[in-house]
């Protein structure tokens, strides 16, 4: 039966955020690509308008470009996700303050504050998480903008494996005798493009 294969040739193998460290500006552009709409969403949430969300985004990314050494995907634990959410939710927290009125003395002025920060707190819950928000959309969509982006680097044979199996549900063994692999060339194919996923969104080495 054939054996699995795994194009791993190049840089391309290694973790987004390896190749951000290194300046890869094809990292960059796929860093952009992957994770724009989700710190759009979060921004979002705060109730910022289109034109301040777009702001974060810039922002949220310069804060990466400066502080990318900073962080460790070998890190017990560490996310670039969570990072990046961290990120995210510092420059929001900067940008509502910016948007808040000048503090006035009097009840009145107090009463005034209260109906302007009620609408922010109501519309971003998370604002005080450390975590990134758990959204089962936001996750979705993230995941099939990483598969789209390690698509092309993966063999087809492994790609269809992983696809059946992980994304179709299929049996192993299905998959096997359909693909002509063994059932554990087939586990293989998962777990590797399981590993290059993860290594897509900017976790692992």
């Amino acid at each position: 039966m054939a054996s699995v294969i795994e194009n791993s040739s190049g840089s391309s193998g290694l973790s987004l955020a390896v190749r951000l460290r290194d300046g890869s500006t094809e990292a960059w552009r796929e860093l952009v690509e992957l994770y724009g709409p989700l710190v759009d969403r979060w921004a979002a949430r705060a109730g910022l308008s289109a034109t301040a969300r777009e702001d974060i985004v810039q922002e949220v990314f310069l804060s990466v470009h400066r502080g990318i050494d900073a962080f460790d995907p070998g890190h017990p634990g560490a996310t670039f996700r969570g990072w990046l959410w961290r990120i995210t939710r510092n420059a929001v927290l900067q940008s509502l303050r910016k948007q808040e009125p000048a503090p006035r003395g009097g009840s009145t002025a107090q009463a005034e504050l209260a109906d302007y920060a009620q609408p922010t707190s109501a519309a971003w819950p998370e604002m005080s998480a450390l975590e990134p928000p758990s959204n089962s959309q936001d996750t979705t969509s993230l995941l099939k903008r990483a598969l789209r982006q390690i698509e092309t680097k993966i063999e087809p044979q492994t790609w269809r494996a992983f696809w059946l199996t992980v994304v179709q549900g299929q049996a192993t063994t299905d998959v096997a005798e359909q693909l002509g692999l063994t059932p554990a060339a087939v586990r293989k194919a998962k777990s590797r493009t399981l590993q290059r996923l993860r290594k897509q969104l900017g976790d692992l080495r």
